[in-house]
This record gives C-alpha cells, sequence and structure tokens, in this order.
C-alpha cells in the first residue's frame, strides 16, 4: 500500500513522477517489443510486409484505442472509490467495468473479422499490401479479447495504488513476445499472421499473471456473488464515464486512418515512412503519457480522499515537469531521429528514411503541446469529467482530417506530417479553459465517489486530543477500522456535549498518528 500512501501524501509532484517511473518502463517495454516486431518484419520479410503492418495499424488503433479508453475509464470510480476507503463501491465498480469489458471484447472480435478486408479496400490500400494488411488485421481481431482484460486488469490494479505489478507482467509479455516473433517469423516463416500470434500469446500471459496476483494478493479486489449483482444505473455510471473516454481516443483514430488514406495514395514508400516514424515517435510519447496517466491516477484517488488543493498543486507540478521532458525528447530526436529510424529499414532505403527522419523533426518542434495535453487531459480525467477530453478528441479529428486532406494535397508526406502537431495544439486550446474552469468550481465539501453512510475524517493524535476525542472503553478494545489505503487505524468516538458515546453506524473517526490534514479548513470541522 505504499504507492498509494505517496499518492495521498508528500510532495505532489514527487509522488506523481514516482508513480510514473513503472508506466514509462512499462510504456517503453511495450514500445520496445513493437520495435522489435517492425524490426523482425521489416528485416526479415521485406520493406512490402512493414509497410502492411502499417496500414492494418490504424484500424487497429480504432479498436484498441476505444478499448483503451473505455477500460480507463471504467478504472477511474475504483480509483475514486479507494481514496474514499469506499470498499464495497470499489468492488462493485471492478464487476460492473468487468462485465462491459467482456462485452466490448466479443462485439470487437465480431466486426474486426468479419470487416478487416473490405475496410482496407475502403480505405484505398495499395493491391500489394492488402493480403498482408488482412492477416494481420484478422489475427489481431480474433484475440482482441486478450488485449481488452489486460488494459483493464492493469488499469484497476494501477487504482489501488500499484504501479509496478502491471509493469513486471507487461515485461515477462514483452520478453516473451519477442522471443516468440523471432521463432514464429525468422525461424518457422509464419509471416506476418506469426507476428500477430506471437502478440496474442503473450498478452493471454500476461492476463493470466494479472488475475491470479489479485487473487493471491489484492484482497480488496476479492470479488463476492453480491458483488457481481450490478444495477443498470451502475452499468450506466460506468458507460458515462467509459465511453466518452473510448469515443475520444478512437476520433483520434478516425483522423488517422484519414492519414492512412492519404498516406496510401503517396504510396508504399510513404507508408513505410510514416509506419517507421510512427514507431519511433511510440517510445517518445510514452514518456508524457506515462505522466499523464499517473496524474489521472493522482487527482482520481485525492479528489476522492477530498484533497482539492492537493490536486490543485499536483496538476500544476505535473504540467512543469512534462514539459521540461517533452522539450529534452524533442531536442533528441530533431537530432537522432534518423538513427532510430535506420534500426527498422537499414540504409538501403534512403528515400524511406529521410522522410522518416522530416516527419519526426516536425514532431519534436511541437512535443511540448503533447506533454501539457496528456497532464490536462489527465487531471479531467481524474476528476470525472469526460465531456471536454472528448470534445477535444474531435479537434483533433478536424484538426488531422484537414491536413490529411488540404496539407496533404499541397505539400504531400510532408504536409500530412503536420497532422499531429495541429492536432494537438487544436486539442489542448479546448482542455486548457475547461480544466481552468472546472478547477475553480471543486470544493471539498462537495464530493462524490459512490455511496457512503458515515463522515470520515483522518486526523492526527494532537488533533483528536484538541477536540476532546476520547476513546470507548466498551468497544475499543482490541478493534480497529481496515483501511485498505494505510492500513488498521484504531476507532475512536467523540462524546460530543452529550457526554455519550454516538451508535458506530452513526459516525466514528479515523485515528492516523502519521497523517495530518493538509487543508486547515479541517481543523475547524
Amino acid at each position: 500500500m505504499s504507492q498509494s500512501q505517496g499518492l495521498l501524501r508528500g510532495t505532489p509532484w514527487k509522488a506523481i513522477v514516482l508513480f510514473s517511473v513503472p508506466l514509462l518502463i512499462g510504456n517503453v517495454v511495450q514500445q520496445l517489443y513493437q520495435f522489435v516486431d517492425a524490426m523482425v518484419v521489416g528485416r526479415h520479410l521485406g520493406v512490402l510486409a512493414l509497410a502492411s503492418v502499417g496500414a492494418s495499424m490504424s484500424l487497429l488503433f480504432l479498436i484498441t484505442g476505444f478499448a483503451w479508453g473505455m477500460t480507463s475509464g471504467f478504472a477511474i470510480p475504483v480509483a475514486q472509490a479507494f481514496g474514499a476507503n469506499d470498499i464495497k463501491g470499489l468492488r462493485r465498480s471492478v464487476a460492473a467495468g468487468a462485465i462491459l469489458s467482456g462485452a466490448t471484447s466479443l462485439l470487437m472480435t465480431l466486426v474486426g473479422t468479419i470487416f478487416i478486408r473490405p475496410l482496407l479496400q475502403l480505405m484505398k490500400t495499395p493491391p500489394e499490401l492488402i493480403d498482408d494488411a488482412a492477416t494481420f488485421g484478422f489475427w489481431s481481431f480474433l484475440f482482441m479479447f486478450t488485449l481488452v482484460f489486460f488494459n483493464f486488469l492493469a488499469a484497476i490494479i494501477r487504482a489501488v495504488g500499484d504501479s509496478r505489478t502491471p509493469l513486471v507482467f507487461l515485461a515477462i509479455a514483452c520478453l516473451l513476445n519477442v522471443a516468440l516473433v523471432i521463432v514464429f517469423v525468422a525461424v518457422l516463416d509464419w509471416g506476418i499472421a506469426g507476428a500477430a500470434f506471437a502478440t496474442a500469446v503473450s498478452q493471454l500471459t500476461s492476463v493470466l499473471l494479472c488475475v491470479t496476483w489479485v487473487r493471491w494478493r489484492i484482497p480488496v479486489l476479492h470479488m463476492g456473488l453480491d458483488d457481481w449483482k450490478v444495477t443498470m444505473p451502475e452499468l450506466r455510471e460506468h458507460l458515462n464515464l467509459g465511453l466518452p473516454l473510448g469515443f475520444q481516443t478512437s476520433v483520434i483514430a478516425i483522423g488517422t486512418i484519414a492519414v492512412q488514406v492519404r498516406l496510401n495514395d503517396l504510396g508504399p514508400n510513404a507508408v513505410a515512412a510514416f509506419t517507421a516514424a510512427g514507431r519511433v515517435d511510440g517510445i517518445a510519447v510514452t514518456f508524457l503519457a506515462s505522466l499523464g496517466l499517473a496524474t489521472s491516477t493522482f487527482v482520481a484517488q485525492n479528489y476522492g480522499a477530498r484533497q482539492i488543493d492537493r490536486v490543485k498543486h499536483g496538476v500544476r507540478q505535473s504540467l512543469v515537469v512534462s514539459i521540461i521532458v517533452s522539450i529534452a525528447i524533442g531536442l533528441a530526436l530533431f537530432l537522432l531521429g534518423a538513427v532510430f529510424v535506420e534500426l527498422f529499414i537499414g540504409n538501403e532505403q534512403p528515400v524511406v528514411l529521410n522522410l522518416a527522419h522530416d516527419a519526426l523533426k516536425i514532431y519534436s518542434v511541437a512535443y511540448w503541446t503533447l506533454g501539457v495535453l496528456f497532464v490536462v487531459r489527465g487531471a479531467l480525467q481524474g476528476l470525472g469529467h469526460m465531456k471536454p477530453p472528448f470534445y477535444s478528441g474531435i479537434a483533433e479529428l478536424v484538426m488531422r482530417v484537414f491536413t490529411a486532406v488540404v496539407l496533404g494535397a499541397l505539400f504531400g508526406f510532408i504536409g500530412v506530417a503536420w497532422g499531429a502537431p495541429l492536432a494537438w495544439i487544436g486539442s489542448i486550446a479546448l482542455l486548457i479553459p475547461s480544466y481552468i474552469v472546472i478547477s475553480r468550481k471543486l470544493d471539498e465539501r462537495t464530493y462524490r465517489s459512490g455511496p457512503r453512510t458515515e463522515e470520515i475524517e483522518v486526523l492526527s493524535a494532537p488533533l483528536l486530543a484538541e477536540k476532546g476525542v476520547v476513546a470507548d472503553p466498551t468497544i475499543l478494545q482490541g478493534e480497529s477500522f481496515e483501511d485498505v489505503r494505510t492500513g488498521p487505524i484504531p476507532i475512536v468516538r467523540d462524546r460530543g456535549e452529550t457526554g455519550q458515546f454516538p451508535a458506530l453506524d452513526e459516525t466514528y473517526v479515523l485515528m492516523d498518528d502519521q497523517s495530518t490534514s493538509e487543508n486547515p479548513e479541517d481543523e475547524q470541522r
């Protein structure tokens, strides 16, 4: 539980950075195994095979992006309930998210496997790419449930303050994937299907590891039969959080599809260059995405604990850290981007190499806007406000389509490459004003996180003494309240002006010698 205590206490930026480190390592590991996949495919199957994977990835991103966004949304009420110590609400929230994740993965599998080839044809995929692209997409969609449930399980484990365990399981899955893709593609010569099948097996392994860990080490997530009896209002509540976040990612993916259509018109070299640049960009972006995800969990837990001042301080400090990191990343890619691209395609494709490096130079000058985007969007999501991120996704879609249609027609590959930076700028133009307005309205006395029947105050022992709180000798002996955030805490009860102890179901105070109220108003309550 130390990580959760770190998010609820201590210097905000340090807590966020420490929590983001496992997320960062996990994201980098995930990008690295995709990096290795692309290297194996590009080196053993050729540039056309690499371009085929890229041609199907925009469609896969549309579906997998929706799944990732939706499951991340389902985890927000889990983090808020955890911060509020609402165990019953937490478990019912997990059950609702699991049910919805299962239904979604089934629907995605059916739609993806049936319509992958017609959709690729609709996107004007070059004839020399379409067979391999359809094969890769079919196998990826067939095992979509492994991706959906790993994302969901990892999200709820992080929501209760553990960002390290998902990293370990992801690392195991990535190492397994690297080994399998080499065996399936380079040794057994299974072609594009081998790359997709290797990913599916590794993701299934990570799901099984997550389930085992939850049953073994996280009692707060142990579900009873009653927890699974979720109601339609509870399902709707989770959909209200998950769907906007999923659609937000999907509309971005639709913009990516528009970009892919334009690239298809520009030929295989443009597709291969954009795919290679995207792999390098993906690794760079993980640094910023990890800070954004850590900010979202930080905000959700502290909002659940009603520490609003801490929420605001954390967001401001996270913005500073993110901008500094993004400038450093941008400078590195501007100068060394060609070196990374060469890992995919070697130095025998100078046209592809130069195009990919040009794209990375364009991205690098605007990374600071992406850093701001991730933090502000994560903060709004942690607060449970999904509409601004959704509308910002619409803005990204408009900008990507505009650049693909207009700038792509005028300036070719370079015009298409400007789509991402312009999309980031359009997004933060909506997110920043939204966050400013919402943050000004936050009040520690207006808090919501599932059903609760008691008022809880976390007070230090000296403050308890000042308030005249004494232990009730008739019930205190040996009893403690199991706070999932901090461990067992002795129960103390206030006699009040009447000199009588209230009933346990009316009120109680949690005493923690190591915690103090961060808000001066708490001492006046």
